[in-house]
Formats: structure tokens, sequence, C-alpha cells
């Protein structure tokens, strides 16, 4: 009883300061959402080259998480996290002191690797606790997500008492403070490690697994999507309807903080209902909410019977927080019910799935935001860029459907036990 009690204080302990550390890791990661603007305008940089830097510290984040997944199953969580936040904290500092363009994308790649933390913490946590509850300590642990929510909270005001370059040399600070406590309050188990018999090779070969790929589609649509936004949002209402940078960061975190915080809910739905029904609603909520968000802003006239009339169509502000909050629900719900498939489908290899798919998601991550600058610059439409998410979640449902769906009841009483058909 007394080792029982013992365990699971320890992880409790391990998932708390692992929430931390993901937290401000996303912070950092999320960054150039705040600072990217005067930045921007400093070096009079088009939609296209700001969405590269944007997308820079994410192509790295997205890159190290197979091979930090893989030494995370070998060597252990804590050790890997806390090397993984040592690194980070020179090229967080050197950011302030960035002057050119290149010097920015040079240690954006370095400051990214932070992204990685995922898939470290993903399978340190989940291995602390019986397969049913799973799925809710990865979605407490997902929550950290909300880091993009506290960047747009502490960036802004930093960066108008003080000038940009003061916010990359307060988060280097608060990364090294963050390191510390996770290192004093976490803890290993040798248990948790995959035998070292096992070859990088065995691990890999996870790859050629379609369930794999399907999933991969999932997450580059639910945090692929949500990264790419979290950036483009800031910027997005200052030029859509032309508010204060402080007021658009402050709106733009509507929909980061529920897309964060509420991961952890939608693990506890994805335990109760089964990952499938959690995912298949959260697509069709995205695909509608993404439907509005895509129309432009348009005056049309037409001929009445009394003659020639005008009429307006578009989202006011209010109207766009409210959706983009609800979709910030949905992606948050999404987070989640794709890694509760994971646990279903390789409790015995957690950390390089989680390691495939966070790839596969973060590259999402820095794909879109590069597109939706791409698409600005041809066609000057800035909703364009939900134009292009909601494409992608039409492949992803009819994907899911001639997959799963046909052969399932949705959100009924024997779904949860289906959670692993593909």
């Amino acid at each position: 009883m007394a080792t029982e009690i013992n365990n699971s204080k320890r992880a409790w302990s391990v998932l708390i300061v692992s929430t931390l550390a993901f937290t401000v890791c996303f912070m950092v990661w999320m960054m150039f959402g705040v600072i990217g603007i005067p930045i921007k305008k400093m070096l009079d940089l088009n939609s296209t080259q700001f969405g590269l830097l944007m997308a820079t510290p994410v192509l790295t984040g997205s890159l190290i998480r197979v091979p930090l997944g893989i030494w995370t199953d070998r060597f252990g969580g804590r050790i890997v996290m806390a090397v993984l936040m040592a690194i980070t904290v020179p090229a967080i500092w050197m950011m302030g002191y960035a002057t050119q363009f290149w010097h920015f994308l040079v240690i954006g790649l370095f400051v990214g690797l932070a992204g990685g933390s995922f898939s470290v913490g993903t399978p340190y946590v989940a291995r602390w606790f019986p397969r049913n509850k799973q799925g809710t300590a990865m979605g407490i642990y997902g929550a950290g997500n909300s880091g993009s929510a506290v960047n747009k909270f502490v960036a802004p005001v930093l960066l108008v008492a003080f000038g940009w370059t003061m916010v990359p040399q307060v988060y280097a600070v608060i990364m090294l403070g963050t390191l510390v406590l996770f290192w004093f309050f976490s803890y290993s188990d040798p248990a948790h490690l995959v035998p070292h018999s096992m070859s990088f090779t065995d691990q890999l070969k996870a790859l050629k697994d379609p369930k794999v790929v399907k999933y991969c589609q999932y997450y580059s649509i639910v945090f692929g999507g949500y990264v790419a936004l979290a950036l483009w949002m800031v910027q997005y209402y200052v030029g859509e309807f032309g508010l204060d940078i402080r007021v658009a960061a402050l709106l733009a975190a509507c929909f980061s903080l529920p897309g964060g915080v509420l991961r952890a809910f939608g693990g506890i739905l994805s335990d109760k209902y089964g990952a499938h029904s959690v995912t298949w609603w959260v697509l069709w909520v995205s695909w509608i909410c993404l439907f509005l968000l895509s129309y432009p802003q348009t005056d049309f006239s037409i001929m009445t019977v009394a003659g020639m009339k005008t009429f307006h169509i578009g989202l006011n502000v209010y109207l766009f927080t409210v959706l983009m909050f609800i979709l910030g629900i949905a992606f948050a719900f999404g987070k989640a019910s794709v890694f509760k498939y994971i646990s279903d489908d390789y409790s015995h290899n957690i950390g390089t799935i989680s390691g495939i798919v966070g790839l596969a998601g973060g590259l999402g991550g820095f794909v879109l935001p590069i597109m939706f600058g791409a698409l600005m610059d041809l066609t000057g439409i800035r909703s364009s860029a939900f134009m292009l998410m909601y494409g992608v979640v039409w492949v992803s449902l009819i994907w899911m459907y001639w997959t799963e769906v046909r052969n399932r009841e949705v959100m009924g009483k024997n779904d949860g036990a289906l959670s692993t058909a593909a």
C-alpha cells in the first residue's frame, strides 16, 4: 500500500512539473507569433517571408520529435527533457541580438528545439499511469499547449513596455528557472524504458503501418492547424480589423487558451467514449467553423424592383472571435483523442509513435504559415488561410468515413471498445 501511494505521488509530481515545462517550451516555441509583427516591420518583410519567419522554429521542433521519442523510450523522459531545455536557453537569449532576416532564421532553428518537448513528455507521463487513465494524463500534459496563450498575454506587455528584444531575454530566464524546478521534482523509473534489445530500425517499422499514417493526417489538422493559426492570428486581427497589438493578442488568446487548456478534458472524453467518436465530431465541428471563417468580406449589388441595392456579407470581430473560440475547443479535444488512439494501439511503443505523429503535426504547423503567407501574397484575401484549412479537414473527414465510420457505431455504448479499428 505504501509503495502504491508513493508511486501515485511521484506520478502526479511528474505530471505537474512536466506540464509546466511543456507550457514554457510551447510559450517559447510560439514567440514569433507576437514579436514577429515588429520584426516584420523592421525588416520590411512580405507575407510569405513573414510566414517563413514564424514557421522556422516549428520546423526543427517537428523534425526532432521522432528521435526525441525514441531517445525517451531508450533513456527516459527526465534526462531527455532536461537536456533539451538546457540546450534552448542560449539560443533564446541570443534572439534579442539578431538584426537581419537570416539571423532570425538560424537562431529560430535552435529555439525551435523547444517544440520537440511534446514527444518527450507524452510517453514520459503516460507510463506513470494505468492504461485507463493514460488519455487523461496525456490530455493534462498536452494542456501545456496553452503556453501559446501565455505568450500572447506576456509578450505584448514586455514588447510595449521595453521593446521586442526584451521578450526573448525574459523567456530565457523563465526557461532556465523551469529547468531547475523540473529536475528537482521529476523522477525516473527504469521499468518505463524500452528494452535495449530493440533497435532503432525495429522501432521505426511503425512508419509502414497505415494506421500511423492516418493518425498523422488527423494530427496535422488538430495540432498543425492549431500551431499555424496560433502564430497567424495576432497579425490577422491587426490587419483585418485594425486592432492594437495588445488587443489583437488578447483576442487571439481566445483561440489559443481553450486550444491548450481543454486538451485535458478531451483526454477524459476520449477515455470515456473512445478516440474515434471524439475525433469524428471534432472534424465536423472544425469543418463548420472553417467554412464560416473562410468567407471573405464581400459587398455585392443586385437589381431589385426598387432599383440597385448593395449588400455586405462578412464576419465582424465578435463573431470571428466566437468561431475561433469554438475551433480552439475542437482542436483541443482532437489533440487528446489522436493520442488516445496511440495509447490504445501502441502502448508498448508510445514514444516512437508519438514522435512520428508529432512530427506530422509539427510539419503541418511549419508548412501552413508559409502557405498562409503565399496565399495572402497571391490572392490578397486574408481568409484564404481558412479556405486552405477547410480543404484539409475535408480530406480527413472523407478518409475517416471510408476507414472507420462505415464500420462502427458513433458515440454509442460499444464505440470505446472499437477505438482501435482502422
